[in-house]
């Protein structure tokens, strides 16, 4: 393991956009490699990544132990449910586990904000964190790829309008994503009902409207949030119909973006309610795009972490100072 610190990735707000730049352009160097027959490299042999998921996705755990074993990495997947921590074992018990278990890095997602970052802070483990999801709070590396997928479809991110639609309030997407884009250069616009845009936006570095197509014109991408439903204890819109009437993305809002613009969704989708299939397996869709560049940002994320000498994605310190 590299000396000094240990690194973390925990925030996006952590990242400086040299940062950002060589996690994307060692993605680029990795996704060369999904090309050739053979895909795994021998860069971490002997490392041990621990997947501790305490919400299931599936999407996201795959993607990083897809990551990781291109790497040669050894992964161990620790699934809340039905485990211990469902009969009560505490967040330091699993980390005093997987420390025994000489884990080199933990990939966490949790339900409660700042999950990710009491694990990496408490003292109870010396390995790498990364955060895969923490409540409303923060997703980094959906934000990377996301990050990923527009500069290779845009040509770059300096002055692009990037417009983040929806479910806004409980988005850890679209907070990852807004800090991120916008320490790239990028301009972002969070567009939602009144209900679902959080408290204390206008701090954020964005603009907001509660109209979405009055911005469309302007888009150079287009990114449609999760409504996500299992979050709501409340009403905070009349009816889905009403919903996807008014923030839906359908083919007659899709016409009204310029002709280079895309539309983005982190998934799983809602089809029919927040887009619609049309919209969705349509050649400005970048949905699958996003799913193969999550594998590549992933692996330059546990190479920079656990394999590189450069100086990636912030320290300890870093993490404490915030």
């Amino acid at each position: 393991m590299s000396a000094g610190p240990r690194r973390h990735l925990l925030s996006t707000a952590d990242l400086s956009a040299e940062d950002a730049m060589l996690i994307l352009d060692t993605a680029a160097e990795f996704a060369r490699l999904a090309d050739r027959p053979i895909k795994k490299l021998p860069t971490l042999r002997g490392r041990t990544v621990v997947n501790l998921f305490y919400e299931d996705s599936t999407r996201t755990r795959i993607s990083f132990e897809t990551a990781a074993k291109r790497l040669s990495a050894d992964v161990i997947n620790f699934s809340a449910k039905g485990s211990s921590v469902s009969k009560g074992e505490s967040l330091k018990d699993t980390a005093l586990t997987l420390e025994a278990m000489g884990a080199d890095a933990v990939v966490v997602r949790h339900w409660a904000s700042g999950g990710a970052h009491r694990l990496a802070h408490a003292g109870w483990i010396r390995s790498a964190v990364v955060n895969a999801g923490d409540g409303t709070h923060e997703h980094p590396t959906q934000a990377l790829l996301d990050a990923y997928t527009l500069r290779a479809r845009l040509g770059g991110l300096e002055g692009r309008r990037v417009t983040v639609v929806g479910d806004v309030l409980h988005s850890r997407v679209a907070r990852s994503n807004v800090r991120l884009l916008a320490t790239l250069g990028a301009e972002v616009t969070l567009v939602a009902p009144p209900t679902l845009m959080p408290f204390g936006v206008e701090g954020w570095p964005c603009s907001s409207s509660y109209a979405l197509d009055p911005v469309l014109p302007k888009s150079d991408a287009v990114m449609m949030l999760r409504v996500q439903r299992e979050r709501m204890d409340q009403a905070f819109f009349p009816t889905e119909r009403e919903y996807s009437r008014r923030y839906g993305m359908h083919a007659d809002r899709m016409a009204q973006l310029p002709e280079h613009a895309v539309v983005m969704h982190p998934g799983p989708m809602n089809r029919g309610l927040e887009i619609s299939a049309e919209v969705a397996d349509s050649a400005r869709s970048t949905v699958t795009e996003q799913v193969a560049n999550g594998v590549s940002v992933r692996m330059a994320v546990l190479y920079l972490l656990l394999g590189g000498s450069e100086p990636a994605i912030g320290t300890e310190d870093e993490g404490e100072r915030r």
